[in-house]
């Protein structure tokens, strides 16, 4: 048991050395990384329980659904906005620090977001890997409030085939 040990331990460093050496060998630095712009969807082709959209939004309206204390002192706020582009509109859901991002009329840019459904409808969510900012210009276009993605009611059916 004792040789077993060590033959497998000299070749399982050698395999290691081998393969750091490999990687090490193609390793860029940050300056030579080239980000891909992103890519951004419109609000007509989400999906139910699809995650990965940005999007580029404007902000309809705002409704302030929750103001609560926890025990432990932290402080729940979580607000519904009706965001939307020029192929439709859907409802946001916005929790705490990103409540402050919306507000009726601003532009905003969310990235890595999420559908979430809710009672069977969908609602837009962005959790920790989301990220929500205001758009550095405004958008021209007008939001298609009368097609309304989150009125759209989704019902699970099992197939027996």
């Amino acid at each position: 048991i004792f040789f077993f040990f060590f033959f497998f331990q000299a070749r399982f460093s050698s395999k290691v050395r081998q393969m750091s050496a490999t990687f090490h060998a193609g390793v860029t630095t940050p300056s030579q990384i080239v980000k891909k712009p992103p890519q951004y969807s419109q609000v007509s082709q989400v999906r139910p329980s699809k995650c990965g959209y940005n999007l580029k939004l404007k902000v309809v309206s705002m409704n302030n659904v929750v103001e609560k204390t926890r025990i432990d002192g932290t402080k729940i706020r979580i607000a519904e906005c009706l965001v939307g582009d020029e192929s439709a509109t859907i409802v946001l859901t916005a929790r705490n620090e990103q409540i402050d991002q919306v507000s009726p009329g601003k532009s905003i840019i969310v990235r890595n977001s999420k559908i979430d459904m809710f009672k069977g409808y969908m609602r837009l969510a962005i959790d920790k890997w989301g990220k929500i900012d205001a758009s550095p210009e405004t958008f021209t276009f007008q939001p298609n409030t009368n097609n309304n993605l989150s009125h759209v009611e989704y019902e699970l059916v099992s197939v027996d085939e």
